[in-house]
Formats: structure tokens, C-alpha cells, sequence
């Protein structure tokens, strides 16, 4: 049996590189940054254009057509880019609210538990409530994650299993990125007259950012092919880790380098701590799990 993503879904993963390497590359990302914009409208609509929001709508609905697999690849290189944004709000939100799948709407949702929500400035519509609640804005970790605290808290419990994935999938592209970095620099900058690469500890240290960067990359493939929500969970666990734990190895990389706002590496960490608060959140997936595994003991159990 072959698990390799298929010649279409390279393609496919292949142009979302491209697109997002010529739209926003790192220029474009230090650019949000300084700016504090958040969501380029335009950039939105070139997303919606070449159907990464549509990508799971049925074609009669005028979507791509297309499933899981190949939304956790498109996800993944918007991890790796870091993107900025609701993507998987309004992902989700495709068929939903009017000009989601076309990128001309902003969709956020109550993916964070509580009253946060994220973006809701910049949002069009709010998964989990009808129209756009007031909020107040509160102080976040991530300069590219605005937040809100609202007066009630909506429901959007029916997008979780996706939108953990979808997450997911983020982190991973996140974590890979963040190897890439950690292995250039680690050739480039040099210590006692030869690159710091050369030293086992730090061979060691990338070695294992990418041990966990492609185990959470196939739990995620392996979710997106079974749905299963037990699988779900474990994959958002393993990305949550491979994505923070990797850009904090990557920061002990850079030295003190890593420590300056001119590295990209404190993105990475702080996105990734806020992906890990979103949609399940590592003590969710551990219980949902930990009774998954009560459940199939008990059954075990009668059946002996």
C-alpha cells in the first residue's frame, strides 16, 4: 500500500509554494509586522482566487472538489510561511458565509475556548455566532494574532474536528520551517574557525527538531486520510510540540541572535503558541485520548 501524496497533490502543494513565496515571502511578513496589519485584503482574495478556501467545497457548489489530504498540504506551506489570519476559519467557513470560499469575506471563529476571538476587527463574520460581536481588545503573545475578549462566548464545537486538523497542519509547516532555518544558520555561522554545524550538540538539537517535525507531519497526513477524531487529537498533540519545541531549539541555534526582533524565529514561537490554544488544546487531546484508551480496555475487557 502507498501513502505518498500523489503526483496531483505535489502539484498542488508545489503552486501554493510558489504563490505564497512570490506574495509573501519574508519582506512581506516583516512587513505585517511592522505595520500591524494583520489581514492583507488582497492577499485574501488571490487565496480565495486559486481556491485554497473552496479547496473541500463540492464543485456543483462551485469548490475545488478536493478532501483532508490535500487541505493539510495547502495548510501546511501557510505554516511554513506564516501566513497571518483566520485561514482556517474561513476555510471552514466556505459554503457557510457568503464570500468565504472566494476570499472576499474574513471569517474568525471561537477556536481559542472562552470569550477570545481572534481577528474580530478584521473579521466579516464570527463561526459560532450570528454577526460579528463587540469585544474588548486584550494583549497578545503573537503581534500578527489581534485578540478580543466578547461579552458571550459563541459555539463552534461543529468545525473542531477540522479546524484542530487544519491547525495542525499549520504547526508542521511551522516546525519544518523552522529546521530550515535552524540548519542554515547552524552552516553559516562559524565558532572556533569552523560552522556551529559541525559540533555534535548542535547536530543533535536539529536532528531532533526534525524527528518531531515528521512525526507530527505523517500523524497529520494519517488524521486527514481517517478522520478519526482519537487521531485528530494526537496529531494536533505531536504539532503543538513539534511546532513550539522546534522554534524554541531553534532560537538556542540562532544563540543570541535568536533573541533579537531581526530573527524571524520569535514568529514562529509565538504563532505557534497561540495555534496550540486553538480549536484542542494539549490537555483536551490528552483526555480525549486517555478515554479512548479507557473505552477500548473496557471493551477488552467484555469481551474476555
Amino acid at each position: 500500500m502507498d501513502f505518498q501524496p500523489t503526483e496531483e497533490q505535489e502539484d498542488l502543494r508545489a503552486g501554493v509554494r510558489d504563490l505564497l513565496a512570490g506574495r509573501y515571502g519574508r519582506e512581506a511578513l516583516r512587513a505585517s509586522v511592522d505595520t500591524g496589519v494583520t489581514v492583507d485584503r488582497a492577499l485574501w482574495r488571490e487565496l480565495g482566487d486559486a481556491g485554497f478556501f473552496a479547496l473541500r467545497l463540492p464543485e456543483s457548489e462551485g469548490g475545488v472538489g478536493l478532501g483532508l489530504p490535500e487541505a493539510v498540504l495547502v495548510f501546511e506551506e501557510a505554516g511554513r510561511a506564516l501566513v497571518p489570519g483566520p485561514l482556517v476559519a474561513t476555510h471552514l467557513a466556505a459554503g457557510v458565509v457568503p464570500g468565504a470560499a472566494a476570499g472576499t469575506a474574513v471569517v474568525s471563529a471561537f477556536d481559542l475556548g472562552g470569550p477570545l476571538v481572534a481577528h474580530l476587527a478584521e473579521a466579516d463574520a464570527v463561526l459560532g455566532a450570528s454577526g460579528v460581536p463587540a469585544g474588548e481588545p486584550v494583549r497578545s503573545v503573537d503581534p500578527l494574532t489581534p485578540l478580543h475578549r466578547v461579552a458571550v462566548a459563541g459555539d463552534a464545537s461543529a468545525y473542531r474536528e477540522a479546524g484542530a486538523l487544519l491547525t495542525a497542519a499549520l504547526q508542521v509547516g511551522s516546525a519544518l520551517r523552522t529546521v530550515e532555518l535552524a540548519v542554515r544558520y547552524a552552516g553559516e555561522r562559524e565558532q572556533f574557525g569552523q560552522p556551529i554545524g559541525a559540533f555534535q550538540a548542535v547536530k543533535h538539537l536539529c536532528a531532533r527538531m526534525l524527528v518531531r517535525a515528521e512525526v507530527a507531519r505523517t500523524a497529520v497526513y494519517a488524521a486527514a486520510v481517517t478522520g478519526d477524531a482519537g487521531e485528530v487529537a494526537a496529531a494536533k498533540l505531536l504539532a503543538d510540540g513539534a511546532a513550539v519545541q522546534g522554534a524554541r531549539d531553534c532560537l538556542q541555534v540562532h544563540g543570541g541572535m535568536g533573541f533579537t526582533w531581526e530573527a524571524d524565529v520569535h514568529l514562529h514561537l509565538k504563532r505557534a503558541w497561540v495555534r496550540a490554544e486553538q480549536w484542542r488544546t494539549a490537555a483536551q487531546a490528552e483526555e480525549l485520548l486517555a478515554r479512548e484508551l479507557v473505552d477500548s480496555e473496557e471493551g477488552a475487557g467484555r469481551l474476555g
